[in-house]
């Protein structure tokens, strides 16, 4: 995969977005919680009913944009948004399940490892990383483990699960890798109805062979996956898939990491859930490494010559 073209100077709008997104993915793990239903199958849902959300508006308003990534060079950014949808799907089908197996905590501080992949990911691009967003990383990423109170069993099903969470954080950066390419040259709205599309079908198609129950949930269930949709997915997924017009995946892997706190507050308040007091030192690691790489790439981005922004650039409301 190519490295991305230079991006356009970081915005009050791009910054905005990526505050709401970190918000709104927070809300990812109550809302799961919440909903009496398999994981797997609220994944499906929240991916088809956004895509019955973006559909009807991409089709009316980016029809030609539609178009082209089926013909001559545009097949390619095409590409780009089917397998960012394949890998999306793998990270669902492969962390979700690995909660059941081994620890929610270490599942939690093992998927937390997608920044090292998204940066080994970008190297492999070409791109060299500064040592602070390497150090910023490495403290970011401890500091999750510390905070999930990560406790890795040694049984054989534990290490299934481990390794499934393993494999989710990095399908979680090849997603990310992939909708960074593909948002240099296509619109969010584009983007994520075609991402959110292939990722439908392909949870459809493994609950189907897994025999995953897919509906009879009760009404709570089923508010708790709309939630989901206007929250997680909509103004979270969504926005960080944006911000990816100007910020660095490696950049946004890093603030993703910012949903377990997010996750831990909202927890607490809606239910119960008091956190740790361990898991304090962990969450202040966590939160001084993400500024660490956010502030490194800020300067980087300064040093970069801006390229002109499209003329339909803001996210809301034509899509971009």
């Amino acid at each position: 995969m190519s490295p991305p073209p230079h991006r356009p100077a970081l915005d009050p709008l791009t910054t905005g977005a990526v505050a709401l997104a970190v918000v709104a993915v927070s809300s990812s793990a109550p809302l799961i919680a919440f909903a009496a239903a398999p994981a797997l199958a609220v994944a499906f849902w929240r991916n088809l009913l956004s895509v019955a959300l973006l559909g009807p508006f991409s089709a009316a308003r980016r029809r030609g944009e539609l178009r082209a990534l089926t013909v001559g060079a545009g097949r390619r950014e095409g590409w780009y948004c089917v397998l960012s949808g394949v890998a999306l799907a793998a990270h669902f089908a492969t962390w979700m399940p690995s909660a059941q197996l081994t620890s929610v905590a270490a599942a939690t501080a093992l998927g937390a490892t997608q920044p090292v992949w998204q940066g080994l990911i970008a190297r492999a691009q070409g791109r060299r990383l500064p040592v602070a967003v390497w150090a910023g990383i490495a403290v970011a990423v401890s500091g999750a483990v510390l905070a999930t109170g990560a406790d890795f069993a040694a049984s054989g099903r534990a290490f299934a699960g481990d390794l499934l969470a393993v494999a989710g954080g990095m399908f979680a950066a090849v997603y990310t890798a992939f909708g960074e390419r593909a948002r240099a040259t296509i619109s969010t709205t584009t983007y994520t109805t075609i991402c959110y599309g292939v990722c439908a079908l392909v949870l459809l198609v493994v609950c189907l062979a897994g025999g995953v129950r897919l509906a009879g949930f009760d009404g709570r269930t089923w508010l708790a996956i709309l939630a989901l949709v206007a929250g997680a997915q909509l103004l979270g997924h969504s926005m960080f898939n944006y911000a990816l017009r100007r910020i660095s995946a490696t950049t946004v892997s890093v603030l993703v990491l910012l949903e377990a706190p997010g996750a831990a507050l909202i927890g607490w308040v809606w239910l119960g859930q008091l956190p740790r007091p361990a898991a304090l030192p962990g969450l202040a690691l966590l939160l001084a490494g993400v500024v660490v790489v956010v502030l490194t790439g800020a300067r980087a981005g300064r040093r970069t010559e801006p390229v002109p922004v499209p003329a339909d650039a803001a996210p809301l409301p034509d899509g971009r």
